[in-house]
């Protein structure tokens, strides 16, 4: 016996509501965390506990969730890197190299050094270590954006092999010149170059003792801000938003394809190298081996699930940061992992509901 239903797709021919994108991508996360919960439950876990411990272990307190924070502060900046390439049609997969080559130039600041450390301000040492970080983002992005819009190289391809040449760049910094005794790290930075931590305010305030959170987070809330007036504000930002929706009408116009692709993706590695300067001044304080936790590719995820919205990616991105803290606590350990790759997996999914409209029809047949 057939099943008397089936499933009609119609193309959308209307705008699609406002409400459904947001929909969609909460409704992405909810299912993926059931589809886990099954699958836990299939290998004998405990779903509803490993659900509870998850929560207490990523928000349950102040603590945690400035760890949580610190996490999501370099998913911001990357996130925000991949959603402004993306709202261009350009699919920057290069963040993770970016990231990279963001660390090794603001490390020049220290390790060369280009100022005296120990006679210059602390906020001349992290604001040119800001400038150097993003200029070694936007260096790695301008390759391929001036190979895609001069001779229509695949931005996929050059991105992503460039993320295997600045891991190995840094690597052989790390593990040579600037190795500290022999290890895949250099020296510790001296603490001019540290971001200031709500930590450092322990003595006039008891309850920031211990609060690893940095100021890294403030950089990427003033880069969604700066990022989302750019795209919804500007005139550039509607020139972005055009050549990427109809590259023919926008040569029509007589915009600059060329500049403006070359340039977005500049702005693309600048973020992607503010959140390795990030990194590396607010956390590990020094350039070493492994310092990304995959968030260029983890900024992937976070700008499709955010729907290339500014703001929503600083909302996904706690809740990635969320996903790496839990990643070492929650057993098995590949739990985490398991959740992003089936949240990305529903996300991409979920378009679907974007570009069609899904009708239950009864069969003909049955109806008769």
């Amino acid at each position: 016996m057939k099943f008397p239903y089936t499933l009609k797709l119609e193309k959308r021919t209307d705008d699609v509501p406002k409400w459904l994108p947001a929909a969609t991508a909460f409704g992405s996360v909810i299912v993926a965390f059931i589809i886990s919960g099954i699958i836990l439950k299939f290998i004998g876990g405990e779903p509803l506990r490993v659900l509870k411990f998850f929560f207490s272990a990523t928000f349950g307190s102040w603590g945690v969730f400035s760890d949580t924070l610190v996490k999501a502060t370099p998913l911001i900046m990357v996130g925000l890197a991949c959603a402004v390439a993306f709202r261009m049609k350009l699919w920057n997969i290069g963040a993770e190299g970016q990231f990279y080559m963001g660390a090794f130039f603001s490390s020049l600041v220290v390790l060369i050094p280009i100022v005296p450390l120990n006679s210059t301000p602390k906020f001349v040492v992290i604001g040119l270590m800001i400038v150097m970080g993003m200029i070694g983002g936007a260096i790695w992005g301008f390759i391929p954006g001036y190979l895609k819009a001069k001779y229509q190289v695949n931005e996929i391809i050059t991105t992503l092999m460039l993320n295997y040449i600045a891991i190995y760049w840094n690597n052989f910094w790390i593990f040579d010149k600037w190795s500290d005794a022999g290890f895949q790290m250099t020296p510790q930075f001296d603490k001019v170059a540290w971001l200031p931590r709500l930590s450092d305010l322990a003595k006039e305030f008891k309850a920031f003792s211990g609060i690893t959170l940095h100021l890294g987070i403030v950089f990427g809330i003033i880069a969604a801000v700066i990022i989302w007036w750019i795209l919804e504000r500007s005139h550039w930002g509607y020139q972005i938003k055009l050549i990427g929706d109809n590259p023919k009408a926008a040569r029509y116009a007589g915009l600059n394809i060329t500049r403006n692709l070359i340039l977005v993706m500049m702005l693309s590695g600048a973020l992607a190298g503010l959140a390795g300067m990030s990194e590396i001044s607010g956390v590990v304080h020094r350039l070493q081996e492994r310092i990304s936790s995959g968030y260029g590719f983890t900024g992937i995820i976070v700008a499709w699930l955010a729907k290339l919205n500014p703001f929503a990616v600083i909302i996904v991105s706690i809740v990635f940061g969320a996903l790496i803290v839990a990643g070492r606590e929650i057993q098995p350990s590949g739990l985490a992992f398991l959740l992003q790759g089936i949240i990305l997996f529903m996300v991409i999914s979920s378009d679907v509901l974007l570009r069609y409209k899904i009708y239950i029809v009864r069969s003909e047949k049955e109806a008769a």
